[in-house]
């Protein structure tokens, strides 16, 4: 697996750190937490997919491949945001959630199961 060099590290780190802010403060302050939340979604998700995997594993290209869905579909949660707060579009109620809840699962299992088959790849 392609490393991130340490100061992409710490801007992908940055970017979720603001998507979480911004996913948290929503019903709060609904216009500074989209804002926040996109240019999070904006800086974590290329650097995700800058990560890249060269072996030959068909387990860990799905997995790489289920990855790069939830880094979009952060992209499109961004979107979603963008259009509730703004009032134009479809998106008109909390659609976002939807989309996040997708990002979420396919991130929090992927990272988890990317990190196990590398380590069986080791073995």
């Amino acid at each position: 697996m392609h490393e991130l060099s340490p100061r992409q590290l710490l801007a992908q780190q940055i970017g979720a750190v603001l998507m979480l802010l911004g996913a948290a403060c929503f019903m709060w302050q609904p216009l500074w937490a989209t804002v926040a939340f996109t240019v999070g979604a904006l800086v974590f998700a290329p650097l995700q997919m800058l990560q890249r995997y060269e072996g030959r594993s068909f387990t860990l290209r799905r997995l790489r491949r289920q990855q790069l869905l939830g880094a979009l579909a952060l992209l499109v949660t961004a979107c979603l945001m963008i259009m509730q707060v703004c009032q134009i579009g479809f998106a008109r109620r909390n659609e976002w959630v939807v989309a996040l809840a997708i990002a979420c699962v396919l991130e929090l299992y992927t990272v988890f199961r990317i990190s196990a088959e590398l380590e069986k790849e080791k073995d």
